[in-house]
């Protein structure tokens, strides 16, 4: 499953991070407020610098003000995961930076759906996902021989790297990184307490907690950026598209969250894990012709069981594409995907190469005909050109229970459950029941930022930016594209690109999405 400038330095928070930081170093030592209290303690900060380096090479001196874990909900559940971290620069390169108003990034570090703590972070960058633990099998996403990436920021389990942190925090925006509950967490009496919607619930009393207590924390709190990566990725989504939703509200009640909107201004997701009632058909129409990495074809009659749901599906959403391309449809979307997002970045990657590599390139990849600088190539070729697929059939409600998203919707005591009709009729494992559990409907509109943008949530984020690898058969390319032209649909800025050759989790472009935060945010420096 697979997680924002000051006068001559990035002057529109364009900082370009290939992302390394020096050893931090305390100037004081104050803490945090913790539990208890949903009043942001602005003085329990220690004042850290560190160094960060751009994409030239370029050191900058960074002085920051950090907050260590504070719990966001009077009544939290598990204090580990329900707490946050907050980053606020002052000083870069000598230069004393104000960021009241400066925009801020919310950047989570689930990967897998799995448990994220921030409780024991001494420095920006510091959240971490639990990706090991028990569980219903490995989380989504996890290493499978992703893409490499050049830039280094290819995180093949998910979660988030600390690219987008960094760079954020060089062009002088404030970095928020809350924790969450996740999927294999179990009480003493073996009741599982982090599974669906619990991740998306800690969010946004995250959200709640900062917009509650605007004057008070720093940045400027009607312009949140969410990002993460994977199932963070998903998240994102999730958190841009459900923006003050009233079914979300008892949950929020229970634990105590602040009374405040949980709407963010703009959303960040790579690779995003999600639609998940609909994940096994979308991954069988694009990936179900491609072998597993052992050379062997999954059974190719469920696979068309499952295609067929998906052309079903589709056409339900009479989605249309972007650039006026049309309705599209189970028939259609791969001219989509090829015309839309393939062809342009296979463009783009090639025209980035000397004359000597993209020959070398070219000799090494004949499918790709290159003529008046743009590459074209069919459908067919591409997936060949992909090769195996990550996942065996169905990919995600697995008939014996094993997948991650399988433990996501257990309940209780109850570790792994089905969350499809075509996976509970076909249960191997002996369940009495070949049904969904009835809670399941509900909880799958809890979990899916199409729900959302469907019904045109009026408090949704407006602005989309949105990234996957072309490699990347953890998920399929259906999902993301399905969502940006949901969000493009309702007139909202959408960004949307995806990598070319770059596996799960790739982010080969955090300089640019800096840069996008600050255009979108109108965000500019203030000298103090």
């Amino acid at each position: 499953m697979g997680i924002g400038a000051t006068a001559g330095v990035a002057a529109v928070g364009g900082i370009a991070l290939s992302a390394q930081a020096s050893d931090d170093k305390t100037d004081s030592t104050a803490s945090s407020s913790g539990s208890g209290s949903l009043v942001f303690d602005k003085d329990a900060y220690s004042e850290l610098t560190t160094t960060i380096t751009d994409t030239d090479g370029t050191e900058h001196s960074v002085t920051y003000h950090f907050w260590k874990a504070i719990t966001y909900v009077a009544k939290p559940v598990d204090e580990t995961y329900q707490s946050l971290i907050v980053s606020a620069p002052v000083k870069i390169d000598g230069k004393a930076v104000d960021a009241t108003d400066a925009p801020i990034l919310l950047a989570n570090s689930v990967g897998g759906y799995m448990p994220s703590s921030v409780a024991d972070a001494t420095k920006v960058g510091g959240g971490g996902s639990a990706m090991g633990g028990g569980g219903g099998g490995a989380p989504s996403g996890a290493p499978s021989g992703a893409a490499s990436n050049a830039n280094g920021n290819t995180n093949a389990t998910g979660g988030a790297t600390s690219s987008n942190q960094l760079l954020a925090l060089a062009a002088g925006y404030v970095v928020i990184e809350p924790g969450a509950r996740g999927r294999t967490l179990k009480n003493s009496a073996g009741e599982y307490y982090g599974t669906a919607p619990a991740a998306i619930v800690d969010l946004k009393a995250a959200v709640r907690y900062i917009r509650s207590n605007k004057g008070r924390i720093p940045g400027n709190v009607e312009r949140i950026v969410s990002a993460g990566t994977s199932a963070g990725g998903a998240l994102s989504a999730l958190l841009g598209a459900s923006g003050d939703s009233r079914i979300y509200d008892k949950y929020l009640k229970e634990l105590g969250a602040a009374d405040a909107s949980d709407a963010i201004f703009a959303t960040g997701a790579w690779c995003p894990i999600t639609d998940l009632e609909h994940a096994d058909g979308a991954y069988e129409w694009n990936w179900g012709a491609n072998k597993l990495s052992t050379g062997k074809q999954v059974d190719q009659t469920v696979s068309k069981v499952l295609q067929a749901q998906f052309a079903e599906y589709q056409a339900s959403l009479k989605l249309r594409g972007l650039n006026g391309f049309g309705t599209l449809t189970a028939r259609n979307y791969d001219e989509y995907l090829v015309k839309q997002y393939l062809e342009p970045s296979a463009t783009t990657y090639l025209k980035g190469l000397s004359d000597s590599d993209r020959a070398t390139y070219l000799a090494a990849n004949t499918f790709i005909t290159w003529s008046g600088g743009k590459a074209t190539f069919s459908w067919a070729d591409f997936l060949t050109h992909v090769g195996a697929r990550k996942k065996t059939v169905p990919a995600f409600d697995a008939f014996d229970l094993s997948a991650g998203e399988n433990n996501l919707f257990g309940a209780g005591t109850t570790q792994n459950r089905h969350f499809t009709a075509y996976g509970a009729k076909n249960d191997t494992t002996g369940l009495s029941s070949k049904r969904v559990a009835s809670d399941i409907p509900e909880t799958l509109n809890l979990m899916n930022p199409m729900y959302h943008l469907e019904r045109g949530n009026p408090g949704r984020s407006k602005h989309w930016w949105i990234r996957l690898g072309t490699e990347d058969s953890d998920t399929s390319l259906t999902v993301s594209a399905n969502l940006a032209a949901a969000a493009a649909g309702l007139g909202d800025d959408v960004n949307h690109l995806y990598y070319w050759d770059q596996g799960h989790g790739a982010n080969t472009d955090p300089g640019d999405f800096i840069t996008w935060i600050a255009k979108v945010t109108g965000h500019k420096n203030k000298k103090k």
